[in-house]
């Protein structure tokens, strides 16, 4: 027999994660797009269509966090939504790379990660809030 918090334990990391990585996200690319010249020359070849996205997609984060705690049919669509952009940018990104553009490789890490994450956590998501 499985207790409750068992049952809940999914739901609370694709929360905590989608709230964490948000915060670390908004900080990142916060610190890149308002943080002088220093922090843009260590910041390298940044993309900048990239990072306003994910500077600004770290908002949506913190708020699916917080809807997905509170078990909102809404974030496990704005969570799929995510995902798809994240998808589109990278497709766009990897135009930018194909076509001769300066970046830094930690951002298709970077930007790889955000994929799989938003993907785990909308299929968390929809399969614990859209089944019920």
């Amino acid at each position: 027999m499985k207790t409750r918090s068992q049952v809940n334990w999914p739901m609370k990391t694709a929360a905590s994660v989608s709230i964490v990585f948000g915060v670390l996200t908004i900080l990142s690319g916060g610190r890149v797009l308002f943080g002088g010249e220093v922090a843009q020359e260590a910041a390298g070849n940044a993309v900048s269509f990239v990072l306003w996205f994910n500077f600004l997609s770290g908002f949506i984060y913190v708020a699916v966090g917080v809807g997905i705690a509170m078990l909102r049919r809404w974030a496990v669509w704005v969570a799929i939504l995510l995902t798809v952009s994240i998808a589109v940018v990278f497709a766009l990104f990897a135009l930018h790379i194909f076509g001769g553009g300066a970046f830094e490789m930690r951002t298709v890490g970077a930007m790889t990660l955000r994929l799989i994450v938003w993907a785990a956590i909308a299929i968390v998501a929809g399969r614990n809030i859209l089944a019920k």
